[in-house]
């Protein structure tokens, strides 16, 4: 088979140049553009099998040459997979809406780009590989009937495809798992400033009062020296006393002390909770303690709900859970950052937890929040089904969260209505039979 070819459309060489060798050493064809307009007609000359688009460009911005492209018939089925710096939640929207099916974030993270588009080459390749046997099957009903054997091999083809679609759909709730750790990881970063600029701040303050301090007790030294039992000697000392604010810099002096362990426990917490909720590395199946996985996502997600809820924790007595610790955190993640959207204003986010029996356990995560209509309530595990608003959340987080949950051998309930807030009960199995050896 011949290789794949790539369209890079990029107005910075140096970019095109690494992007290029690095694709070709992959065994990729890569065709290269330096604006939009020659990107438009390369394409239609070339008809690559995928498109990066950079957005950024002087004339044609990336988004119209990405129009221009779906506006005509021989190109517009051509997957664009979108190169920029602009990561706020309106550019990828706009991206996604003029065909767009992907985005990567500069600077570019060679691998990542790779692993997007061989994702998209496979798609493209199921997608004509379905469109090709729909076509021959057209033809043959023309021709004549299909016998039941041919129709019984058609059909177990088409199952086929259907199985390999579905681990491309797997591998998309993958993905946007990661792009919520990405974004987890700034927040990390922005809360870890704040203790980190005071515990510098009180450590210089420190450093400035022992200077003084010493230079006051010096200055003692050399008034004693002077002469015991000369009487200007005590009043030398109680000037140097006052003019050096001795008893200020005592008091004050515990005072930063403690501020500065309080900020440095604030980033030894913050940190640990971003190792407890990642547990980067684990791929097995461990016994895991569930309060301690929920404590350390509410560090994690604490910018997000400290405004909008108070946290009221209710927890039982539970056994540790044989599972995969990071990828249940994810699911309290996503049910706790959705309680904070459904409060308008100010409310309780309350998380319960107990046990069924010795075999099973439950946490709920319950809000006083808007509530769900009934309706709404049928297609929350839907992927992609969203009522926020358009460009506030993917519809992904629910139905992700579903199939870790469902991966565990456990099951979602929820309890809503409307105006009276929102219950999500996660069942989950002590030992489930998915973490037992083959």
């Amino acid at each position: 088979m011949k290789p794949a070819t790539v369209l890079i459309v990029d107005d910075t060489p140096a970019n095109v140049a690494v992007l290029a060798d690095y694709l070709e050493d992959q065994g990729l064809r890569v065709v290269v553009a330096q604006d939009g307009e020659e990107g438009l007609a390369r394409a239609h000359f070339v008809k690559p099998d995928l498109i990066l688009l950079d957005v950024m460009m002087p004339g044609m911005d990336g988004f119209e040459t990405c129009r221009r492209l779906k506006a005509h018939e021989a190109v517009k089925d051509i997957p664009v997979i979108f190169m920029t710096a602009l990561t706020d939640t309106g550019n990828v929207v706009q991206g996604f809406s003029v065909g767009g099916v992907d985005y990567v974030t500069k600077p570019i993270q060679i691998e990542e780009v790779l692993a997007r588009i061989n994702t998209h080459l496979s798609l493209r390749a199921m997608h004509r590989q379905v469109s090709e046997h729909n076509q021959t099957l057209r033809q043959e009903v023309a021709m004549r009937l299909q016998t039941e054997a041919e129709l019984q091999a058609i059909g177990n083809e088409q199952r086929s495809l259907i199985a390999k679609l579905q681990q491309a759909h797997e591998q998309l709730l993958q993905s946007e798992k990661m792009a919520s750790i990405g974004q987890l990881a700034a927040g990390i970063a922005h809360e870890i400033n704040n203790p980190i600029g005071f515990v510098n701040s009180n450590m210089g303050a420190l450093q400035g009062y022992f200077d003084t301090l010493f230079g006051a007790l010096d200055d003692c030294d050399e008034a004693i020296k002077q002469g015991a039992d000369q009487p200007h000697i005590a009043a030398r000392y109680a000037q140097i006393r006052k003019g050096a604010d001795i008893d200020f810099l005592k008091e004050d002096f515990g005072d930063l002390m403690r501020e500065s362990l309080e900020g440095l426990k604030r980033v030894k917490d913050i940190v640990q909770a971003l190792k407890d909720f990642s547990h980067v590395g684990e791929s097995n199946w461990l016994a895991a303690d569930l309060h301690r996985g929920l404590d350390s996502t509410l560090n994690i997600v604490n910018n997000e709900i400290k405004y909008k809820a108070e946290i009221v924790k209710q927890y039982g007595e539970l056994p540790l859970v044989k599972c995969l610790a990071s990828q249940l955190n994810q699911v309290f993640m996503n049910l706790l950052v959705n309680a904070a959207h459904a409060i308008k204003e100010f409310g309780v986010i309350t998380i319960r937890t107990g046990c069924t029996g010795p075999d099973w356990v439950w946490v709920e995560i319950g809000d006083n929040g808007q509530g769900m209509a009934p309706d709404v309530m049928k297609r929350i595990f839907e992927p992609f089904f969203t009522t926020k608003a358009v460009g506030s959340g993917t519809g992904l987080g629910l139905s992700l969260s579903y199939g870790i949950v469902n991966k565990h051998g456990g099951r979602i309930e929820v309890s809503s209505e409307p105006g009276q807030g929102c219950r999500f009960t996660v069942h989950l199995p002590v030992n489930p039979a998915q973490a037992e050896p083959a």
